[in-house]
Formats: structure tokens, sequence, C-alpha cells
């Protein structure tokens, strides 16, 4: 059966990775993202796309019209956007509070508050049963270096998905977190990651490889299955067990 797939971010990197697996098993897609032509150049075939600011409500407002108008209900929902900033205007000025402020409000804008609005406004569309409800969370959420406020604002998908089961689980919609490690070929490094980092993010794994973004959208395809239908409220490692170490 057709179902009905809202991915946000889904113009790049694991949305889009994503959004090619569910579109090839027949199901009808709908990337969000805030630039309209890398959706268009996504090339997902027989995909929608919407242009919006996840971090703005009235924004958030359109996509649920844009979503009742062409879908009514929704049977998957992920959200890929988030990031860790890069792409964002910088502080104004050196000092360096205001560029506390400021990475830490972006962070907690592109990771935790699209997630928020956009679940939100969604819920009442959510299949009943048979829903489900994807959040792209990170192996930062469990560290304390590297991109300390990226980490915590992906930290906070989980009470957030927590307490989202709870509520949903009754209606037959499951909410899961799928928590990647290091991924290649995204735009989280900007223009690229260097090479000292890289070899220490693929030392940490245990099968010494870097992920992929189709490791992750496999993942999500699966959580989205009947097969994982009694799977809620769980955070799901796709890291190469770079979160246990060696």
């Amino acid at each position: 059966m057709t179902r009905n797939v809202v991915i946000s971010g889904g113009g790049t990197g694991i949305g889009l990775a994503a959004a090619r697996v569910f579109a090839a098993d027949g199901d009808r897609v709908l990337l969000l993202g805030r630039r309209g032509d890398v959706l268009e150049r996504a090339g997902v075939p027989g995909a929608l796309t919407y242009a919006a600011d996840l971090a703005d409500p009235e924004a958030v407002r359109g996509v649920a019209g844009f979503v009742g108008r062409e879908f009514g209900a929704v049977d998957v929902l992920v959200h890929s956007a988030g990031g860790n900033g890069l792409l964002e205007p910088p502080a104004d000025g050196d000092d360096p509070l205001v560029a506390v402020a400021r990475s830490w409000t972006v962070n907690f804008r592109l990771n935790l508050l699209t997630a928020a609005l956009l679940t939100e406004a969604l819920r009442d569309r959510l299949a009943e049963p048979g829903g489900r409800v994807l959040f792209i969370g990170s192996i930062a959420a469990y560290r304390g270096h590297g991109q300390v406020a990226y980490g915590a604002a992906k930290a906070g998908l989980h009470p957030y998905a927590h307490d989202l089961a709870r509520r949903l689980g009754p209606h037959g919609i499951t909410v899961n977190v799928v928590a990647p490690g290091y991924i290649e070929d995204t735009a989280f490094f900007g223009d690229g990651i260097d090479e000292e980092l890289r070899a220490w993010l693929v030392e940490e794994t245990l099968d010494g490889r870097a992920g992929t973004p189709g490791d992750v959208a496999a993942t999500l395809h699966w959580l989205a299955s009947p097969g994982a239908a009694h799977i809620t409220s769980q955070i799901i490692q796709v890291n190469g067990g770079a979160e246990r170490g060696h």
C-alpha cells in the first residue's frame, strides 16, 4: 500500500537518501527544506517539494496546510533537518559571549525547534494506527566534546521523543530516534573534513569504516515497516559501534 512520507531536510544527505529509499518502495514523498533550489535538484522520482523555514511557526503552518491538501494523512514523518550551524551567518562582532549565545541559539533552532514545530503541526494528521515519527539524533548527544551546542540540541530530542511515544502509543503510532555517528557525503562539515579528524572518527568504529547516508536511510525505512511495529521510544544507534568505543 502506498504511504505518504514527509521528510524534512529532504534535499541533501541523510534526508535525500531516505527519500530515495521510500520513493523506490512506491511511497509518495514530500521533501521539506529552506532552499527551494536544493529541493528541486534532489531528483527524487515523483516527489513533491515545499520550501519553508521550519523554525518559523507561520511557515510550518503553511507546510501543514500543504500536507492537508496534498496528502491528508501522514504515514511516516522523518525529521532530517538540522546541522551544526556552519551554514548560518556568524555572530556579529568579536564578543565571545555573543558568539556562544549565537551558537547555542542556532543549534537549538535548527535541530530541536524545527522537529518540535513540524511534529506538533502534523500530529493530528498522523495515520492511526500505523503512523511513524522518526527523528535523526546524533552520537554527539552522548558526548561532551566537539560541537557541544549541537550535541545538547540533539540530546533534547530524546525526552521529546519519549514523551511523544507515550502520548501517541495508544493511537498505534510509534516514535523513535535514529542516532548516527560519523556519516560521509553530508554537508555537516561544510566544505570538507580534516583528514586527521576523519581518521580518528573512523578509528572509533568497531567495523573500521565511516557510515553512509544509505546506512541511516535503511534503518529509517525498517523502522517505518510493519516489522518494527512494536518498537517505540527507542534510540537506535547507527555508528559502527563508535558510541561504545574500543
